[in-house]
């Protein structure tokens, strides 16, 4: 991992370790902007390297072994074990990942698909059809097309619950300095119009998320941003700014609009801000790789739209 991410680093590393200031006035603008364009466009780079790297291949592989779970299934997961973030099955866990469960554990139990031979016309399997007095004798059992006859109760374990292999990571918090940054950014929150609050770990009740932006009812004025508190104060003024950058831009979210895309602006917009601050966010292009495939491309079509959210985002903070 340690090679990767300081490849990545080396990109950008010149220019990330100080502060940067628009001082001359006549062409203060301009330089800025242009400024801000760079750093996305080295952020889109990045974010391709990113995608390309063996670390992010292997991180997709072992992914792509985890199941998608249906509303109800992740409602019953969270019901019965609220900070879990990668469940799987007792036997899964040992032959896919070199994991065991540990004794004593409680199973969280959701629900199964039961796929096989499905009557055409009661849609049954073999032995219910047999019960239920359908005529349906056209096919042979045997022959019938698989398909969805119900749900049976299914154990699965959270990765928390077990020991073993670790599974490959993505770093992907901001470091540096970030002398008093976090300080500045929740001095700010009246000009950028947000509530922020930075929560107890303890108190923490949003799972493995480090941040949040939310609308706490219809008729709230400004958007209601919470972020849990951790030692790495870099990461924490990187993530209230992502959540600043949400309520900035998505507080009023356009229909249809895709959440990978909310996510590729907002953290391209913590980037370029974290960069001008002086931190070393370089780990936000594999946050933006893990989102879609497409975040070198959407990051570049959206040049305009995040290089002028982090403008005024800076403008906040340092006005």
């Amino acid at each position: 991992m340690a090679t990767i991410q300081t490849d990545l680093s080396d990109a950008a590393a010149s220019s990330q370790q100080t502060t940067h200031s628009f001082d001359d006035s006549d062409t203060r603008a301009d330089d800025m902007r242009d400024q801000l364009d760079a750093w996305v466009e080295d952020l889109a780079g990045l974010t391709d390297e990113a995608q390309a790297s063996e670390q992010f291949q292997q991180w997709l592989e072992v992914q792509s072994k985890f199941h998608d779970y249906s509303a109800r299934n992740t409602l019953l997961i969270q019901l019965q074990c609220p900070n879990a973030t990668k469940v799987a099955g007792y036997n899964t866990w040992q032959a896919e990942f070199d994991r065991h469960v540990q004794q004593g554990e409680n199973a969280i139990w959701i629900w199964a698909p039961i796929i096989t031979n499905k009557c055409p016309e009661c849609g049954n399997s073999p032995s219910y059809h047999a019960n239920t007095g359908c005529a349906y004798d056209e096919i042979d059992p045997d022959d019938w097309s698989r398909g969805l006859v119900g749900f049976r109760p299914t154990s699965v374990f959270d990765i928390s619950q077990t020991e073993g292999e670790p599974l490959p990571d993505l770093e992907t918090e901001a470091c540096g300095d970030a002398d008093g940054l976090v300080e500045d950014l929740l001095a700010a929150t009246d000009a950028i119009g947000v509530d922020a609050t930075i929560v107890a770990s303890d108190e923490w009740s949003h799972g493995s998320a480090r941040g949040v932006c939310e609308r706490r009812s219809p008729t709230t004025t400004n958007p209601v941003v919470e972020v849990v508190d951790r030692e790495n104060r870099a990461d924490l003024a990187s993530t209230l700014i992502h959540e600043f950058a949400h309520a900035t831009m998505h507080f009023e979210r356009e229909p249809g609009e895709e959440k990978s895309r909310l996510e590729i602006e907002a953290e391209a917009v913590a980037y370029i801000v974290s960069r001008h601050f002086g931190l070393d966010p370089d780990n936000s292009a594999f946050y933006l790789a893990t989102w879609d495939e497409d975040a070198p491309a959407t990051v570049r079509d959206r040049l305009d739209r995040i290089s002028s959210t982090a403008a005024d985002l800076i403008d906040a903070v340092e006005g």
